[in-house]
C-alpha cells in the first residue's frame, strides 16, 4: 500500500491522482480471499475498476502498482470450481473490453493487454493440473504401500498362526503318552506369537506415523535359514542358498522372502503326507530363481485350491519387480513354486 501512495505522488500524469490512489489501494485486501473465494473478489475488482473507467472516462493513465490484480485471474483458474472459472472468465472478458473501448491507446496495447490476461489464465491452470496430478501420483503410491501392507500382514499372520496351529495339533496327539510334549508345544506356540507380534507391531507403526519407524532393512534372502527346521513335528524344511548375497537388491531380497515363506506355509497347510520342502535360491548374471517343492500328495483337494490372498499376493510380488512366478504339482509328486526375479530389481 506504501507503494501505490508514493506511485501516486510521484506520477504527474494521473490527473484523476486521488481516485486511481483510492482504488488501487483499497483493493489490496481482495488477496487475502483469493483462494477461498476467488469469483468474489474478481467480480469485485472488476466492477470497480470497470466504474472506476466509466467514472474518468479512460482520460486517466491506469496505475503500475495495479499490476498485483493479475494475480486474482491466476487464483480463479488454479483454484476456483469449473463452474466459477467460466463466470470469472466471462467476468474478466467484458472488464477487458470495456477497459480497451474506454481507454484505446492502439493494436498492439489491446493484443498485449489480452494475452497477458490470457497468460495468467494459462498459468493457473497449468498449475492446477500439476497440482491434481501430483494428487493422483501420492494417491497412486499410498494405494501400491498398502497393498504392500497387505500382502506383509497376510504372509506374516499365515506363516505363524499356521506354525502355532501345527504345534498345539501335535501337542494334542501326543499329551496322552507323552505330557511333556504339550509343554514343549506351549513354548514353540509362544515363540511364534512374540515373533508375529513383534513383525505386526512394525507394520502398525508405519500406518502409525505418530509413532517412530522402525528403519532397519526388511527380512531379505539371507533371512531364509530361519524357515529350515528338522524337527520331529510336519515336514521337514531344508533351505539351500547357491546366490551371492553381495549385489542383490532388498527389493528382490525381500520378495524372495516372502514368496518362500507363504510357499512354505502353504506346504505345511495343504500338503498331506508330506516329509520334507525343499527351498532353492539360484541366481545367474540376470535373475534369481526360487524354487520351493514338496513331496505331498497331490490330491483332488490340493489342485482345487482356489487362488486366496497368499498366492495372489505372491504373483503380485513378482510382477511389480518384472518377473514371474508360478504354482502348480510337479510331475513326479508334490507342488513347486516357481518364481524367477530380474536380479536388477526393477522391470526391463
Amino acid at each position: 500500500m506504501p507503494i501505490v501512495v508514493l506511485e501516486g505522488f510521484l506520477r504527474p500524469d494521473l490527473s484523476w491522482r486521488v481516485v486511481s490512489v483510492i482504488v488501487v489501494a483499497g483493493l489490496v485486501p481482495t488477496l487475502l480471499w483469493r483462494r477461498t473465494l476467488p469469483l468474489p473478489m474478481v467480480a469485485i475488482t472488476s466492477v470497480i475498476t470497470g466504474a472506476t473507467l466509466l467514472l474518468t472516462g479512460g482520460d486517466s493513465p491506469q496505475m503500475y502498482a495495479s499490476i498485483y490484480i493479475l494475480l486474482l485471474p491466476y487464483a480463479l483458474f488454479r483454484w476456483g470450481s469449473g463452474r466459477e472459472a467460466v463466470i470469472g472468465l466471462a467476468i474478466l472478458l467484458v472488464n477487458a473490453c470495456l477497459s480497451t473501448v474506454l481507454h484505446y491507446t492502439g493494436v498492439a496495447d489491446a493484443v498485449g493487454g489480452f494475452a497477458v490476461l490470457s497468460a495468467v489464465a494459462a498459468l493457473g491452470g497449468a498449475f492446477r493440473y500439476r497440482a491434481r496430478a501430483r494428487i493422483r501420483e501420492l494417491d497412486q503410491v499410498k494405494l501400491l504401500e498398502r497393498e504392500q501392507l497387505a500382502r506383509d500382514l497376510h504372509d506374516t499372520v499365515a506363516h505363524h498362526v499356521s506354525a502355532m496351529a501345527i504345534r498345539a495339533q501335535a501337542g494334542l496327539a501326543t499329551a496322552a503318552s507323552r505330557p511333556e510334549a504339550a509343554a514343549e508345544a506351549l513354548k514353540v506356540i509362544e515363540a511364534e506369537a512374540s515373533r508375529a507380534l513383534a513383525e505386526m507391531r512394525v507394520m502398525v507403526r508405519v500406518l502409525r506415523r505418530t509413532q517412530p519407524v522402525d528403519l532397519t532393512p526388511g527380512r531379505g534372502i539371507a533371512d531364509l535359514e530361519r524357515l529350515a527346521s528338522r524337527g520331529r513335528l510336519g515336514p521337514s524344511v531344508d533351505v539351500k542358498i547357491s546366490v551371492d548375497l553381495g549385489d542383490i537388491p532388498p527389493s528382490v531380497g525381500a520378495a524372495i522372502y516372502r514368496i518362500a515363506q507363504e510357499s512354505v506355509t502353504n506346504a505345511r497347510r495343504h500338503a498331506r503326507h508330506a516329509s520334507r520342502i525343499e527351498v532353492r535360491v539360484a541366481a545367474d548374471d540376470t535373475s534369481v530363481c526360487l524354487r520351493v517343492s514338496d513331496d505331498g500328495d497331490t490330491g483332488a483337494g490340493r489342485l482345487a485350491v482356489r487362488r486366496g490372498y497368499g498366492l495372489i499376493g505372491m504373483m503380485e510380488r513378482a510382477d511389480l519387480l518384472g518377473g514371474t512366478c508360478e504354482a502348480g504339482p510337479s510331475p513326479d509328486r508334490g507342488w513347486t513354486v516357481t518364481a524367477v526375479l530380474p536380479r536388477t530389481g526393477s522391470a526391463a
